[in-house]
């Protein structure tokens, strides 16, 4: 394998720090999933941050957008789900985020257009939202440092001591191992699912005959805290630096309606999880359980906080 040059301490997550505190800095693009029939607010750390935020953490998004109609829809949709808006900075020159959206047999194809607001996050204005908000997680992924951005994603890590959680999105033809090495460097949790696994194991040169051998080489060539696998329709399972495996099995989904987002979902369940000290195979049930029930309506983000009330319920979350 390709072993990274400068190995970073890992920092596990630190679970000791009272409940209240479940701050999150959201980090990376927002963008508008332009569908044959509709169009849809989305990115990653957007649907993330909806989630928390519904759920009673403290989300803070950092991201960026034009100073055209899609933003002020984005600033909208914040206010009215009761997000920060601290780390929302607003681009003159450049459009808010597209995705062009089509469906097809085997799920969805983007295209992701370039050179959009969200490309150009400003350093030390990100550096300075950590700064502020005193974040427990910083979550990120990969899109956003397809240009300039990435920058700005160095400075908020450099700034603040936080758990880092990569969720990992590969869209073609923004896929750069590069990039992929220095994310991993930096992260402490990684999120993906299993094809991701097995072709950041080839793009990487990593060793491995199965996806679990995978992880492991995985954890220990970047020591990371843990890897954290999703399979769909067959759950989920997690390994740890120390070679643990916790697993939930999948169960048969009634009515399939929409996968996107889903996995958005996840990486927010668990994140929550570790916010609020869950034990991991409660973690991890959860995280999938709730991944399942995005999949049964339409888009990444429900229109109702109703969606939410079985789980804030179930959960004891009041």
């Amino acid at each position: 394998m390709n072993t990274p040059t400068e190995m970073r301490t890992m920092r596990p997550f630190d679970d000791s720090l009272p409940v209240a505190d479940q701050s999150v800095i959201a980090f990376g693009e927002t963008l508008v999933d332009q569908f044959r029939d509709r169009s849809v607010l989305g990115g990653a750390p957007f649907n993330v941050a909806c989630h928390l935020r519904a759920l009673g953490a403290d989300p803070v998004l950092v991201t960026r957008a034009g100073k055209d109609a899609l933003g002020d829809q984005l600033l909208q949709a914040m206010t009215e789900r009761g997000l920060d808006m601290q780390g929302v900075q607003r681009d003159p020159g450049r459009p808010t985020g597209r995705v062009k959206v089509t469906e097809t047999e085997r799920g969805h194809a983007f295209d992701i257009l370039s050179d959009q607001a969200y490309d150009h996050i400003h350093p030390s204005l990100a550096r300075m939202v950590g700064l502020s908000s005193h974040p427990r997680i910083i979550y990120f992924g990969t899109l956003s440092q397809r240009s300039d951005s990435r920058r700005a994603l160095h400075a908020l890590l450099g700034a603040v001591d936080a758990c880092a959680f990569l969720d990992v999105n590969l869209r073609d033809p923004w896929v750069d191992p590069d990039t992929l090495r220095w994310s991993l460097q930096q992260a402490h949790v990684v999120k993906l699912n299993e094809d991701e696994l097995i072709r950041i194991s080839d793009l990487l040169a990593l060793d491995g005959a199965t996806p679990r051998a995978r992880a492991g080489v995985l954890v220990s060539g970047f020591a990371l805290e843990r890897v954290v696998v999703t399979c769909g329709a067959e759950g989920a399972w997690t390994l740890d630096h120390a070679g643990r495996i916790e697993a939930v099995a999948g169960e048969p989904l009634p009515h399939l309606v929409d996968t996107v987002g889903a996995g958005d979902g996840f990486a927010a369940i668990f994140m929550l999880g570790m916010l609020r000290g869950w034990p991991l195979a409660m973690s991890l049930a959860r995280a999938d359980a709730f991944a399942r029930a995005l999949c049964q309506i339409r888009g990444a983000v429900p229109d109702t906080p109703d969606f939410y009330q079985p789980f804030i319920r179930g959960w004891k979350l009041e």
